[in-house]
This record gives C-alpha cells, structure tokens and sequence, in this order.
C-alpha cells in the first residue's frame, strides 16, 4: 500500500514537473514572440515609416536648412560627407549592414570592412540605392572609402559611378512629400535656384527640442545608455556643421553646457565603446571616421 502510495505520488510529481516545464517553454517562447515584436516595432519607429519619421539623413538636412531662405550654408562643405555617414548608419540601425568580425588580430574599426546584412528594401530610394552599391562591391569597402565613394570624393574614375547625386535635393523632395517643407524659385541675379523653405514648424521645434533635450535635461555619462539614433544624430549633425544651429535658441548657460558635453561625447574612444556589450560596430566606425 505504502509502495502504491509511493508511485502515484511520484507520477504526480513528475507530472507536475513536466506541466512546469512546459509553461517555462512557452513563456521563453511567448518571450521570444515578444521581443521579435518589439524589434519589428522599433524598427518602424526608426525609420522605416515613411509618414510619421525621418531618417537620420533628413534631420541632420533639417537642421541645416535656413527656414526662410530654404537652402543650407553656401560655406558649408561638411555636410555632404556628413549625408553619407548618416545614410550608413541609417541602414546599420535598420538591419541592412554590419563591419566584418575584428578577427584574431582584432582590426581597427576602419580597417574592418562594410558587409550587407540583409538587402530587404528599405522604402527609402537613396537608401536603397547606396545598399545596392554595397552589396554588390567585391572587395568590399571600409566605412571611410564608402563615405568618400558616396560623396564622389574619389581620384578614381572607374568608382565615380558609386557618387550618389543630388543628394541634398532629393533629401528635400521627401521633406515636400512629408510636408515639412515646401519648394519655391529663388532668383540670385545670374541664376534661378530651387529653394525649400520651412512650412511645418512644428516638426523642426520638435527636431530642435529632442537635441537640445539630450545633452542637457536627459544627459546620461555613458553613451551605451543613450538612445542610437540620437546618438548619432548628435555626432553627425556636428560633423556636418549644423549642430550649433539647434543650440542657437539656448541661452549663454545652456548654450556652454551643452558644447562642453558635445565635447565629452567628442572626446570617446570609438574603439572601446564599439567593444561594449549593446553596441552598433558600424555606427562607431563612422563616428571613427569623423572624428580621427
């Protein structure tokens, strides 16, 4: 009787192990489900809905556009390399690029070079056009030879063909199309030039205010906790020499606090922060490349 007693309450015990772990299977699961989701969510509040966001390349436009006038800085030569970089990490963040392993002999970020992770359509042309460069090119690049290939900054002329044109004016076009901004004809005495001034102001304020926001009410002391996107938006709106543009409404205060945690973000190691747990390779590679 004892024995009897015995087996049925170890049958019971291993059932009831066995219905245990098979809860925890499906919670992993319904885990996994959960986090693929999420993924696919940011994804989308990262770029890849074309009504609602703006890419990388397109707010760092914004911020050097002059509201009125609607053109950026005849003085300004940085901001077309800087247009590249965002592109890169526009698709690094998107899933589309990642660098090569660092290898036994752990290669420098510059000299790993670019490779496509994935070639899915991004919805965006010029996106989709640089991709489609990349992955068609063997041997593949480094981040720096693509931002000098994409800018057509290159004393090859069979590479010339990897120039993307008319970067600044398509930029602008899916602005219009967003109804950011609107497009006019501007005459300048010898010639007439197409113009895009701001219509959407609140957008722009909004661009403004998240920038601002970061380095002073939200600042963190380490950069892996910052939100990538805005993180590279700050490193490539300074390389492009438009930074300063959303700092101007501050005042003297704020304005010196800012700059001097620009500066700390500025003073990084990309090759250490590249090596933390979370981080984007790519996006500190071009930050590498930016600042070297």
């Amino acid at each position: 009787m004892t024995s009897l007693t015995q087996t049925s309450s170890g049958l019971v015990q291993r059932r009831t192990e066995a219905s245990r772990n098979a809860a925890a299977d499906k919670e992993r699961e319904r885990g996994k489900d959960d986090e693929s989701r999420r993924e696919e969510e940011e994804d989308d509040d990262k770029g890849d809905s074309k009504e609602t966001r703006l890419t990388l390349m397109e707010e760092v436009l914004l911020l050097g556009l002059k509201d009125r006038e609607g053109y950026t800085s005849f003085w300004n030569d940085c901001i077309s390399s800087g247009l590249r970089g965002c592109m890169l990490i526009e698709l690094a963040l998107r899933g589309r690029l990642h660098l090569e392993p660092c290898g036994i002999r752990r290669k420098s970020l510059l000299s790993r070079k670019v490779l496509c992770k994935s070639d899915a359509p991004t919805g965006d042309m010029l996106l989709d056009e640089a991709l489609k460069h990349i992955k068609e090119t063997q041997p593949p690049e480094t981040v720096q030879s693509w931002i000098e290939l994409l800018s057509g900054e290159t004393w090859n002329p069979l590479k010339l063909h990897f120039q993307l044109r008319n970067v600044r004016e398509r930029l602008a076009k899916n602005l219009v199309e967003k109804g950011v901004l609107t497009t006019e004809k501007q005459n300048f005495l010898l010639f007439d030039m197409t113009t895009h001034p701001l219509t959407n102001s609140t957008i722009k304020q909004r661009l403004v205010r998240k920038v601002q926001e970061c380095v002073l009410e939200k600042w963190v002391n380490e950069p892996q906790r910052f939100d990538r996107r805005l993180l590279a938006l700050i490193f490539l709106a300074h390389s492009s020499d438009v930074l300063e543009n959303a700092f101007a409404p501050l005042l003297d205060e704020q304005y010196d606090l800012a700059m001097k945690r620009v500066r700390l973000l500025l003073d990084l190691d990309p090759e250490g922060e590249a090596a933390k747990s979370g981080a984007n390779e790519l996006l500190w590679a071009v930050v590498a490349a930016f600042t070297k």
